[in-house]
C-alpha cells in the first residue's frame, strides 16, 4: 500500500520513495488537478494533470502492476 507523507507545504512524497538514491517525485493536489515535480530538481518545473487525466494515469499504472 502506498501512503503519502507530507514533505513540504502541500507537496507529498510516496512512502515507497525512500532509499539512498532518492529517485522519486513529489505530488500535490490543487483545485484544478494534480501537479508532479522531481525531488532532485524542484525548480525545474512541474507536470500538471487534470483530475480525469491523473485518475487515468493511476488506473493505467495499477492495471500494469496487476497483470501477470
Amino acid at each position: 500500500m502506498v501512503t503519502l507523507e507530507k514533505y513540504s507545504r502541500n507537496w507529498f512524497v510516496s512512502s515507497y520513495s525512500g532509499g539512498n538514491n532518492n529517485n522519486c517525485v513529489e505530488v500535490r493536489f490543487t483545485g484544478q488537478g494534480t501537479e508532479v515535480r522531481d525531488t532532485k530538481n524542484r525548480t525545474a518545473g512541474t507536470l500538471s494533470f487534470t483530475r480525469s487525466h491523473w485518475t487515468k494515469f493511476l488506473t493505467t499504472l495499477l492495471d500494469r502492476t496487476t497483470q501477470p
